[in-house]
């Protein structure tokens, strides 16, 4: 089932088990209608983690009709410095990312993300 295959990713992104990324995700892929190979996807969620050490990926609300997955979720995070042009720096705060993939193969091959940048500036 693809929403069991998700749950499975965002469990590898939780685990921090780069390595397997690509069990989950095409060599190549659309992320906000920016091509990306599989390493400069990697690249990207490392950064994510070294920017907020402690980022953990909550599913709130998961909706599966194949071959799409929509999934809004959760972040309860301290970005070390600046995030997303905020100035963060070490406040804890809350916020949300709603996000749609396409699957094609039981692989991520197209991300549409879009976070609640509000919901920080709401609390610095």
């Amino acid at each position: 089932m693809l929403s069991d295959i998700y749950r499975t990713y965002i469990a590898c992104l939780n685990a921090r088990d780069w390595a397997n990324l690509g069990t989950f995700v095409h060599d190549a892929l659309q992320y906000n209608g920016r091509a990306l190979s599989l390493d400069d996807y990697r690249d990207l969620l490392r950064k994510d983690v070294r920017e907020i050490p402690d980022l953990r990926f909550e599913i709130e609300l998961l909706i599966a009709e194949p071959p799409r997955v929509a999934c809004r979720l959760r972040f309860e995070c301290t970005p070390k410095a600046d995030f997303l042009g905020l100035h963060v720096n070490g406040k804890r705060v809350v916020f949300r990312e709603n996000v749609f993939y396409e699957f094609r193969d039981a692989k991520i091959e197209r991300v549409w993300s879009v976070i609640d940048k509000a919901a920080i500036e709401a609390q610095l």
